[in-house]
């Protein structure tokens, strides 16, 4: 019998063997059809779930599931799926093939020549699909069945795809011709046609020149916009979609635009230019309708309630309260008129001018000028007077009114004050103040505040963390004494391994209970419920269990909607093993001294559930390095999952790895824990090439899945790992003053543990990473030789140049980054002068021995590429072998997918050359001349020994 019983242990393992070996490495080739899940759905009554299947280079696929039973559709190419709210219907776009796409735009054909989306409208009861071709957007009523609303692409013009391009005009037409009357002609466009199709008959009308629409929520009407060119028609209608009764609300040349109905779908809001539209700078009206007879002009210029020289603003937002009672609108000082006639462009001037008392740097400024030039200023009525309120304004710009608008008071915050320090601090300041909705009568409550306040979801109080203090805060939002709300909470609140020289972060907060009874915070394990008037002390919803098993429970909303949590209801808890890293559900009540109860745990990172709005049914998503994360389904309990989708069946045909956790002591006697990934069939008694890559920290991410892809910047663990790498992620713990250092002490000493194992060859450790990680390895390879070879992305080089300099993207300076951010100096640039040398990898180049490759792209809005270019031109300089990639247009990380694949390719034969030995590219060994541009990538590899010296070795100088 054991003989038996052998036999078949043998055989078991001969065949697993047979079934790794007939597996093959990844290879660039595998990316484009790669998926990832995107447009995930769960129907209100969780009987079905939707969502797309999205190559990372193709056409994505739609897929229906069924929920209880094994029902399934598949539409190829659908997107952005939605179900009614009976979930008898899946309505969809259905984008044009990515090849015809891609061969109009080739052909330079002009936009209303290319393929358009079409619609789909699939019948769950029959499994029949209806298309409809060139469909702009579609919608469904929220809380109503049996209707949908359309719009259609402008209908294509045969006669212009014959007609010859007529030839340009020696001199520029004005953008802005004059009438005879001497006003500006209107640039006005013509609308399409909206179709409102029944969904049950398929019957469907059809409106002319349609430009906006909208449903109310209860689908009693559908609201529409005419604009023509001539003005025909111009208007906003009504049709009740039961009978197709249209009903003009109001009409006349003019724009009209930012329809909203009210929650009961009774009162419909609108703005319009109509009565003052042959204007050279016509002004807007908000209207309101009521069900019947004309609109009624509701705020204007000049409208009692609103600043001296404002109007109504065409930018803002227009939206009821949840009760109708309050009609909220956007309102802006009237801009001065543009000139009659523009420069020719020949004596145009154009100069940005940079002044010290400006509050925010110019670059930032025009990265958000247009922005500011929409800016509107919230403004609320009182339905029932029509009473005007100005809310917001120039001093006080942001303005939030909670409980759906509903709320007594609302949260107002300016940063206007303290715009300047935004260059070389953060978090950034803040004035807070409490606003009477109905008044506008505002109060201060917090001044020069750093960070960020929020009000209760009924405005009862204001709360905020205050990182000076390490401490949550609540004050009653009519005034009075902030109230210490975790000052009882006998464990630090505030982040344990805080290591930025800056204010330290939160625990984070699960929310409020209702009626603002409640305001529950996290330590680093548990949850507590505090009181905010603080007559009670604060109490340990999950009964110390998190602290006790060094776990981690954090409230899952399972509704995004929902503002305030049931105190006496059952509640699901993410849960997190700090220890091993594994995740799962639990489930607790904030009322009760009962412990919480884990439904579930497992190696696995689980996704936040989402449930559906009338069953109990959730949706999530599972994963682990092996694991994509596919979407998975169960009731409330956890204890019956059930796999939905399955993303990418070809994993199968791969060799991947596996994952674990390990530990050393860093050069200063730091715990460190770190990710280490082994190739399949790995033998310890062999030795294999190693890649390092890290960014801060990311062990808790063990059981996070690494697909394979062209990344933006950073290698693909998967690729790698398949591919006979060992990979190793150490985290980093920095002590302010000292990032290099720091990276040193911990990056170093983790690569020395692994090495201890004995499976890693010394001589073939690669490191690679970009950003804040390409900067550090910069720094590294001044100060050890242990790596062979290194990439480090877009880095830092320089911190004395980089202090000054500008983050293009948003526009501003790079000074907070190294005073308070990431980068971790802890001082100004004159206060702490020795730092920013002794951690600029510039000044220390001459000790590099490793070689070494950079991206850095000549439009990157993060960090400056000259950044890179100072290092490669020193270590040029001193003919240490390096090489650099501008991506010409592309920014901190690549956004065009074949210069992804490209940059993928290129790190593999750049770390294949020096890990294993592989024949070097062309690129690498001899460069890419100036002239070959465009003719050549350089890519082919190269018989190497007759270059092996020239790629590898270099002279000190």
């Amino acid at each position: 019998m054991r003989r038996s019983v052998s036999l078949v242990v043998v055989l078991t393992l001969i065949a697993g063997a047979a079934h790794a070996q007939s597996k093959r490495p990844l290879d660039h080739s595998v990316y484009d059809g790669w998926n990832r899940i995107v447009d995930q759905r769960l129907s209100d009554d969780g009987r079905w779930i939707s969502y797309s299947l999205n190559p990372q280079d193709g056409d994505a696929v739609l897929r229906v599931h069924g929920v209880a039973r094994p029902r399934e559709f598949t539409v190829p190419r659908g997107r952005e799926a939605q179900f009614s709210k009976d979930a008898r219907w899946v309505v969809f776009s259905i984008k044009p093939e990515l090849a015809l796409t891609r061969e109009a735009k080739k052909e330079k054909k002009k936009p209303d020549q290319q393929p358009k989306d079409s619609l789909g409208i699939l019948d769950l009861s029959s499994g029949e699909i209806v298309r409809i071709a060139r469909v702009k957007s579609f919608a469904l009523p929220e809380e109503a069945s049996g209707f949908l609303a359309y719009l259609l692409e402008p209908e294509r013009d045969a006669d212009k795809e014959e007609a010859p391009e007529e030839e340009e005009e020696t001199e520029p037409a004005p953008r802005e011709e004059k009438s005879e009357e001497g006003s500006k002609k209107k640039d006005k466009k013509d609308g399409t046609t909206l179709v409102l199709r029944n969904l049950v008959t398929g019957e469907e009308l059809r409106f002319d020149k349609v430009m906006q629409y909208t449903f109310a929520r209860n689908a009693s009407w559908l609201a529409y916009v005419v604009s023509a060119k001539d003005g025909e028609g111009d208007g906003t209608y009504v049709v009740v979609p039961e009978s197709g009764d249209v009903s003009p609300v109001m009409t006349g040349i003019g724009n009209y635009k930012s329809l909203a109905f009210d929650d009961a779908g009774e009162q419909l809001a609108f703005i319009s230019d109509r009565e003052d539209y042959q204007a050279d700078q016509p002004s807007y009206v908000l209207y309101r309708w009521n069900g019947s007879g004309d609109a009624t002009p509701m705020a204007t210029y000049g409208s009692a309630g609103m600043p001296q020289g404002w109007w109504v603003s065409e930018h803002g937002d227009v939206e009821f309260s949840e009760s109708g009672k309050r009609l909220f609108f956007g309102s802006a000082p009237r801009p001065e008129p543009d000139p009659d006639e523009d420069p020719a462009e020949w004596e145009e001037v154009k100069v940005d001018v940079w002044n010290w008392r400006d509050p925010l740097l110019q670059p930032m400024q025009l990265v958000n000028r247009d922005r500011e030039l929409e800016r509107a200023y919230t403004a609320v009525i009182d339905v029932n007077n029509g009473r005007i309120t100005q809310l917001a304004d120039l001093q006080m710009p942001a303005l939030d009114v909670g409980q759906e608008g509903e709320a007594r008071f609302a949260l107002g915050t300016s940063d206007l004050p303290y715009r300047q320090r935004i260059s070389w601090d953060t978090p950034r300041y803040n004035d807070y103040y409490i606003v009477n909705v109905s008044s506008g009568q505002r109060t201060k409550l917090l001044e020069a505040f750093q960070g960020r306040a929020s009000l209760s979801p009924n405005g009862t109080y204001l709360t905020w963390w205050d990182g000076r203090k390490e401490a949550w805060f609540a004050m009653p939002s009519g005034g009075g004494e902030p109230v210490n709300l975790s000052a009882g909470i006998p464990h630090p609140v505030s982040n344990e391994l805080h290591d930025w020289p800056m204010l330290p972060s939160s625990y984070g907060s699960a929310g409020w209970t209702e009626n603002d009874r409640e305001f529950l915070v996290y330590d680093r394990h548990d949850v507590w419920a505090t009181d905010p008037t603080g007559r009670r002390g604060p109490r340990n919803v999950t009964e110390g269990i998190g602290r006790s098993r060094n776990l981690e429970f954090r409230y899952a909303r399972l509704d995004p909607d929902a503002e305030a949590i049931d105190a006496e209801e059952p509640i699901v808890l993410r849960a997190f093993d700090r220890t091993s890293k594994r995740s799962g559900y639990a489930t607790d009540r904030v009322q009760g001294n009962q412990p919480p109860r884990l439904l579930h745990m497992a190696d696995y990172s689980f996704g936040s559930p989402r449930k559906a709005d009338d069953a109990d049914v959730v949706m999530f998503t599972r994963q682990s390095f092996q694991e994509f994360p596919d979407l998975w389904t169960s009731d409330l309990s956890f204890s019956n999952m059930r796999k939905v989708s399955t993303a990418n069946p070809q994993m199968a045909e791969y060799l991947w790895g596996t994952s674990e956790l390990v530990h050393w002591r860093s050069t200063d006697g730091l715990e460190v824990d770190g990710l280490l990934f082994k190739p399949d069939n790995f033998d310890p008694s062999k030795k294999y090439p190693m890649m390092v890559y890290f960014y801060e920290k990311n062990s808790d991410r063990l059981h996070s899945h690494r697909g394979p892809g062209p990344g933006s910047s950073s290698i693909s663990v998967s690729f790698y790992v398949s591919r006979g790498y060992v990979v190793f992620i150490p985290d980093v713990h920095y002590q302010v003053g000292y990032p290099g250092e720091s990276a040193m002490d911990c990056v170093v000493s983790g690569v020395l543990s692994v090495l201890e194992k004995g499976f890693v060859d010394p001589k073939r450790v690669g490191v690679q990473g970009h950003s804040w990680g390409g900067y550090q390895i910069a720094y590294m390879i001044t100060q050890t030789d242990i790596f062979a070879a290194a990439e480090a992305g877009a880095p830092v080089s320089n911190m004395t140049s980089a202090y000054g300099g500008i983050r293009w993207q948003s526009g501003m300076s790079r000074m907070f980054q190294y005073e308070k951010s990431q980068s971790r100096i802890g001082g100004t640039l004159w206060e702490a002068t020795p730092r920013y040398i002794a951690n600029s990898p510039l000044f220390w180049a001459d000790k590099v021995n490793t070689p070494v490759l950079m991206m850095h792209n000549d439009e990157d809005g993060a960090v400056p590429w000259y950044q890179g270019i100072e290092f490669f031109v020193a270590l040029r300089r001193l003919g240490r072998p390096t090489w650099m990639l501008n991506y010409n247009g592309e920014a901190h990380g690549l956004r065009k997918y074949q210069n992804r694949k490209d940059w993928q390719v290129r790190m593999q034969q750049f770390f294949d050359h020096y890990l294993k030995d592989a024949p070097p590219p062309v690129w690498l060994a001899d460069g890419v001349p100036a002239t070959k541009k465009g003719k050549t990538l350089g890519l082919e590899l190269i018989d190497p020994k007759p270059v092996a010296e020239k790629v590898t070795s270099g002279s000190k100088n």
